[in-house]
């Protein structure tokens, strides 16, 4: 793969061709726990309206259901959208749709959009395009959260410490919480600059 190029969908097709959960996200404790700790880094107990590009299979769309009004989830492989719609498009404040993000993107907005274990699979122009459509369509109070593993690996485009700074960069928004393991990083931005404390209190 070229540099500056994003993940071919070549790979996604071949990855998938082996069953819906090719990266073990339902069986592994390592995925649940780090799902638990992106709920945990959530500034608040609940949404309006939330969006999850690069859903995969759907099993953080499942835990994340229970905090929101609305959450529209997305990806853009057929079998990731098959397979997601599986996992919790029975939900009835669920809807998940095939989106080629980012040179696609839903019209409506949100307060709050995560992003996990997607944004390496693009390229840094890619990255600097989804994190000027997030702040677009963000909500004034608005969360941006994002995860994404540490080490490098064949089909990455653009590595994890340099999508949160392009994110953080290109969304202008503040950081009100960061956690770094040797495997993987969450950061939390906030559109109006509000740590959870002050949220609380406002």
């Amino acid at each position: 793969m070229s540099a500056g190029e994003p993940t071919p969908d070549a790979y996604f097709d071949a990855v998938y061709a082996n069953g819906d959960d090719p990266w073990h996200y339902r069986t592994r404790w390592f995925e649940a726990r780090k799902r638990a700790l992106l709920l945990a880094m959530l500034d608040r107990p609940r949404y309006r309206s939330a969006f999850e590009p690069g859903c995969a299979n759907g099993e953080m769309t499942a835990v994340l259901a229970p905090r929101c009004e609305a959450l529209l989830a997305a990806d853009r492989h057929a079998r990731a959208v098959q397979a997601a719609a599986a996992r919790a498009g029975h939900v009835p404040n669920v809807r998940v749709e095939t989106i080629k993000v980012p040179s696609e993107w839903p019209p409506q907005r949100f307060d709050l959009v995560v992003l996990s274990e997607f944004c390496y699979y693009l390229a840094p122009d890619q990255v600097a395009l989804l994190a000027r459509r997030v702040r677009e369509s963000m909500e004034p109070d608005g969360l941006l959260l994002a995860c994404h593993w540490r080490h490098p690996f064949d089909e990455q485009a653009c590595p994890a410490d340099e999508v949160h700074r392009i994110l953080q960069q290109e969304t202008g928004y503040a950081r009100t919480a960061s956690y770094r393991e040797v495997d993987f990083m969450i950061d939390a931005w906030a559109a109006d600059g509000l740590r959870p404390t002050q949220r609380e209190a406002a």
